[in-house]
């Protein structure tokens, strides 16, 4: 296996930026969990899944897919998804989905088997405790409910979707409610993961912790 570094944090903390940029200018692989359980919630709405639906009849849906990353494109039975995974609607049902242990089951093979490749920058919500608990760096990136709001409120918006700040707090909100509480790998801060909070940092200043860390 190569070196991975794994970030975790809450929904909004800026996860999917710096690790992007960290695996740029490490030379490292980039590993978007979130994208993956998107392409799941996907999968389930075109299907007509919904969250009551017993394990058996996900299971099955699951056993006749695949979900793969194919340099940097998400791909979803051979469709490149990554630009239709990112509506709020997917969003929403990627964390209710992820709840289930049969969506988590079927996704941590996809992730270690990118990991048995090259070194990776993967963030998400479990890295650091279920996916690769032996990951070579830890990190764990946390914000107010406040400015991870606003991260999303502006990442949507740039992407033409017509919401508000207080639809975006909301998301947040309840992402981090499902997130913490959820029976299966919860988000959790891993004992020896370094913490980073976000707040009033910039791009640059939060990089270069992670910088340091590393080296």
């Amino acid at each position: 296996m190569g070196r991975v570094i794994a970030i975790d944090g809450p929904s909004g903390a800026g996860k999917s930026t710096l690790a992007k940029m960290l695996a740029d200018r490490l030379g490292f692989s980039y590993l978007d969990t979130g994208a993956l359980y998107r392409a799941v919630a996907l999968l389930f709405l075109s299907k007509g899944v919904r969250p009551e639906d017993d394990d058996e009849g996900l299971e099955e849906i699951l056993r006749r897919s695949e979900v793969r990353m194919d340099n940097g494109r998400l791909m979803l039975n051979n469709k490149d998804v990554s630009t239709d995974i990112r509506t709020p609607e997917v969003g929403h049902y990627s964390s209710v989905f992820s709840a289930r242990k049969v969506v988590r089951d079927f996704l941590l093979d996809v992730q270690r088997q990118t990991a048995s490749v090259s070194d990776i920058v993967v963030e998400g919500r479990d890295t650091t405790t279920v996916i690769f608990p032996d990951a070579w760096k830890k990190f764990y990136m946390d914000a107010p409910v406040s400015g991870r709001a606003r991260r999303r409120y502006l990442q949507l918006r740039q992407m033409g979707m017509d919401v508000t700040e207080e639809d975006a707090e909301k998301d947040v909100i309840e992402r981090d409610n499902r997130d913490s509480k959820r029976d299966i790998a919860p988000l959790m801060k891993a004992g020896d993961a370094v913490i980073i909070d976000t707040t009033d940092k910039s791009i640059d200043e939060v990089l270069n912790c992670l910088l340091g860390a590393c080296r």
